[in-house]
């Protein structure tokens, strides 16, 4: 379970930082650079949900997987 958090955090902290790290970034290079940061944002909630969702196969106490080697 710690991999799953620590994956999940990690991938929205870099969305935070995408987000909050645009306004500087138009000031300093202009528009387009910070919406590109914000479309990379933009897409990575989904990615760190799916990231937070994966079962861990090395990890015996994972076992809320419906499917997969963990599976009941």
């Amino acid at each position: 379970m710690k991999r799953r958090v620590r994956q999940y955090s990690l991938v929205m902290g870099v969305c935070l930082v995408l987000f909050a790290g645009s306004l500087p970034v138009y000031h300093l290079f202009g528009t387009g650079w910070a919406v590109a940061m914000c479309v990379v944002a933009s897409f990575l909630p989904p990615v760190a949900v799916t990231l937070g969702n994966l079962g861990d196969p090395d990890d015996p106490s994972d076992r809320d997987n419906r499917y997969g080697p963990n599976a009941d």
